[in-house]
């Protein structure tokens, strides 16, 4: 599970502008953004570096979800 749609919202940044900073279509940033599919680590990593924060920012700890 991620984070991505919410820090988008806390940074006022839309996906569009996310997927065109990737180099991937809407409709993937979409699916991570909806966790309906989970980037790559090395995607996540570039997410995190294009949105200036943590990559632990990202992410929601398996300990939140039990």
């Amino acid at each position: 599970m991620n984070r991505i749609k919410e820090v988008l919202e806390q940074k006022g940044i839309k996906q569009t502008w996310l997927a065109e900073k990737l180099g991937k279509s809407y409709n993937m940033v979409n699916a991570y953004a909806q966790n309906r599919q989970q980037p790559r680590l090395e995607t996540l990593m570039e997410i995190a570096n294009i949105l200036d924060v943590d990559i632990k920012d990202l992410i929601i700890s398996n300990k939140e979800i039990n």
